[in-house]
């Protein structure tokens, strides 16, 4: 028989795996992608109503998302648009651009971008301040004691959702307003602050350049003045801004972001029917909770033409503007008087000057006069007065006697032109 043989198979090689990617590269992608996220986000602090706040991080998607404003809006908050004014009303929230301050207002809450600014921190200060401090659960207790005083309406027969009613009868103002007040507040007090800083330079270097007509001074006044430009620009931008509000009617009602929160929870709580397709009766039982004039501030929450509170707000902020605006024009004006004041000096001057320069054109006339006739005497032409004794003198003097008599004669002559002052 055959003898078998065995022959030992090999065995696979193991499939290869593909080498990993470098780790240097890996780590420069999550570099990247971090400081792509970290340069796209940016600081914000989010106050509520009741006074809480907190300091955020987020990006552009985030604060559309949350706010519900166009991706345009944000813009107006860049830093292109940084020394622009600008108030804009949307559907659930108010665009505040004004100098520093640059907020997104919604009817629950505030953000502001950039709470960390030297010129931001007195109007997060003032926020804190004027703010009512009342936490959620407080802000609960009150919606119960509301209830049970009767905001109950008789026609729905359901409780009406107005959170908000006790405070609002107290504060007079929505939290928009509230807002916008304090922004106004902080920058007028900064503007004319910036005003009054400028009157104290600037009067003073006025004078001195009044007395004392120099390089350095006219650099100073030359500084100031572009300074006052810079300023009264400002105070215009957000002078006009308030006057556009206060021109039209339909944008300050659009600025009611409170009274249209209210009406929106109105309209999707209660049922659609006869019996419960209007809020005035509801406005109506409202009022019973206080005096006649907290009822009559309750039932502007209703009114989609009243715009008297904010009116008034704004009107009072203009006033104040305007007044900080007359004060800039003032220290203008003291500035361009004193120009004319500089100029009329440096012309008085310059003629002066002119009157000098003339006058020492006459003498050297009458001086030439006499130079050529010693000119023609020094001629090498036979003459019996070189055999005179003395002649010498006597015609010096004599031709000098005529230099002086026609010299007088000229400048009595250009004075009684008016060419030369007395």
């Amino acid at each position: 028989m055959g003898k078998l043989t065995f022959r030992r198979r090999k065995k696979a090689a193991p499939p290869q795996m593909p080498p990993p990617p470098p780790a240097i590269e890996v780590a420069s992608t999550s570099k990247a992608a971090v400081k792509k996220k970290a340069g796209g986000a940016r600081l914000w602090m989010r106050m509520d109503r009741w006074g809480q706040s907190e300091l955020i991080e987020c990006d552009k998607s985030v604060i559309i998302k949350r706010v519900s404003i166009p991706a345009r809006d944000l813009r107006i908050l860049g830093p292109i648009f940084s020394h622009s004014s600008s108030i804009l009303a949307r559907e659930k929230a108010m665009i505040v651009n004004l100098e520093f301050i640059r907020a997104i207002v919604t009817a629950e809450e505030v953000l502001l971008l950039d709470p960390l600014r030297q010129e931001v921190l007195p109007f997060v200060d003032q926020l804190r301040r004027q703010l009512p401090q009342k936490g959620p659960s407080t802000h609960v207790a009150d919606q119960t004691v509301t209830r049970n005083n009767g905001l109950q309406s008789p026609t729905a027969g359901q409780w009406l959702p107005v959170p908000e009613a006790t405070e609002v009868l107290q504060d007079e103002l929505p939290f928009e307003f509230q807002v916008l007040e304090i922004a106004l507040e902080v920058v007028c007090t900064y503007l004319d602050s910036s005003v009054a800083e400028l009157e104290r330079d600037a009067y003073p270097a006025l004078d001195e350049l009044a007395i004392n007509v120099s390089t350095k001074n006219l650099e100073h006044v030359r500084s100031l003045k572009s300074n006052l430009t810079r300023l009264l620009a400002r105070v215009q931008k957000v002078r006009d801004e308030i006057e556009h509000l206060l021109d039209d009617n339909e944008d300050m009602g659009q600025l009611y972001l409170t009274r249209k929160w209210i009406q929106n929870q109105q309209s999707e709580s209660l049922p659609t029917g006869p019996a419960s397709n209007s809020i005035v009766p509801a406005a109506g039982h409202l009022r019973r909770l206080s005096s006649t004039r907290s009822g009559s501030l309750m039932s502007n929450y209703f009114n989609d033409d009243d715009v008297e509170d904010l009116e008034m707000l704004l009107e009072a902020y203009f006033m104040q503007l305007d007044g900080t605006r007359n004060k800039i024009l003032s220290v203008r004006e003291y500035i361009d008087d004193t120009e004319d004041y500089v100029n009329i000096q440096l012309d008085n001057q310059r003629n002066e000057l002119i009157q000098l320069q003339l006058t020492m054109t006459i003498a050297s006339f009458a001086i030439a006069v006499e130079t050529l006739i010693a000119g023609i005497f020094g001629m090498n032409i036979p003459c019996t007065l070189y055999n005179t004794d003395g002649i010498f003198w006597r015609v010096v003097g004599i031709m000098t006697a005529a230099c002086i008599v026609l010299f007088i004669l000229v400048l009595g002559y250009a004075r009684w032109k008016k060419l030369i002052g007395s």
